[in-house]
């Protein structure tokens, strides 16, 4: 049985060097936190933090912070996205320890955004897309982006879902940033659960029943809060009296909690054993991959990957199960061969 993390980040080193250099101040400032993490962007230190799990540990490679699109104009970005794409082809290429990638794009360009979909998955071997749950602010619901989730169904590949928030994003009305570094702690969760739900009630999953989208970090609050999204949600309308949503209800095909359920859930949950397990009851094991968020650690490289496998041996799971959750799904729902 191999080990496959479906949810480790990389910044390759080439892409590295050069992708700051046109990014505004709020990106720039992201980029001091990746500076400290060498493993990021020094293969090198990758392989040393990588020694203690054995060759029977895989990784498939998603691009760490920030967004391509937070890193300059449009035109800029899809130069970006094409460079970055390109050389984590490479490395997967060169580097058995490495079985696939999601590629990147450049989202605040939607057309370009698609094309570079569709090079990379059929001139480099993509095994689909990450995107990040806003563009820049925008929802993902937004029309603009209709094509790259049709272009997805007909690729029938998966799509990798990051959380995105910044400190510019304020707690409170008042206030003009985010203070204690919530917007991270738990303005992240929230972010992946509010675009899981746009996607749902703007009727992406009706258009698209079969889209494989993974959320990062086990789908964030949903699987916490499964009360609100089921009956709470069966009564989408009765908090908002200056607004008539039984309309939106009506047009859905299934029940707002089972759109939920058709998401996928990763086990990068930073060392919570019942946040795993809470993450599994919710989707299923058949619907959960085996994933990190290597290397964003106190240890900066293996700390998250010990302590997941940790959490996942202690689950008491059957040896299928087990087996499904470290390598069969990333097989089954991410085509990794």
């Amino acid at each position: 049985m191999l080990r496959i993390d479906a949810f480790p980040h990389i910044l390759p080193p080439k892409f590295f060097q050069v992708m700051f250099e046109k990014a505004g101040p709020l990106a720039a400032n992201l980029g001091k936190r990746v500076r400290g993490i060498p493993v990021l962007y020094d293969l090198e230190a990758r392989w040393r933090a990588l020694e203690e799990f054995g060759d029977d540990y895989r990784q498939i490679l998603t691009l760490a912070h920030p967004p391509i699109e937070a890193l300059g104009p449009p035109t800029h970005c899809v130069e970006l996205a094409r460079r970055a794409n390109d050389e984590v082809a490479d490395l997967v290429a060169k580097h058995g320890r490495f079985l696939g990638f999601a590629a990147s794009l450049p989202m605040n360009d939607p057309d370009g955004a698609v094309r570079e979909a569709q090079r990379a998955v059929r001139e480099l071997g993509a095994l689909g897309i990450q995107i990040h749950t806003n563009v820049n602010g925008m929802p993902l619901d937004d029309p603009r982006f209709a094509p790259l989730f049709a272009a997805m169904a007909e690729l029938d590949k998966p799509i990798w879902v990051h959380p995105a928030r910044i400190a510019t994003h304020p707690d409170y009305v008042t206030e003009q940033r985010s203070k204690f570094e919530m917007w991270w702690v738990f303005g992240w969760p929230y972010e992946t659960a509010l675009f899981m739900s746009r996607v749902i009630f703007s009727g992406v999953l009706d258009r698209h029943p079969n889209l494989r989208i993974l959320t990062h970090h086990g789908g964030g609050m949903v699987p916490h809060f499964a009360g609100r999204i089921g009956p709470g949600l069966d009564q989408l309308g009765a908090r908002t009296p200056d607004e008539d949503l039984t309309q939106v209800a009506r047009s859905l095909k299934k029940r707002p909690f089972d759109y939920y359920k058709m998401f996928y859930g990763d086990t990068a949950l930073f060392g919570a054993q019942h946040a795993v397990r809470c993450a599994l009851e919710f989707f299923g094991v058949e619907h959960m991959l085996f994933g990190t968020d290597m290397p964003f650690d106190p240890e900066k490289g293996p700390m998250f990957i010990r302590e997941t496998m940790k959490n996942i041996d202690a689950l008491g799971l059957s040896p299928a199960d087990r087996q499904s959750l470290y390598e069969g799904n990333a097989r089954k729902v991410l085509g990794v061969h």
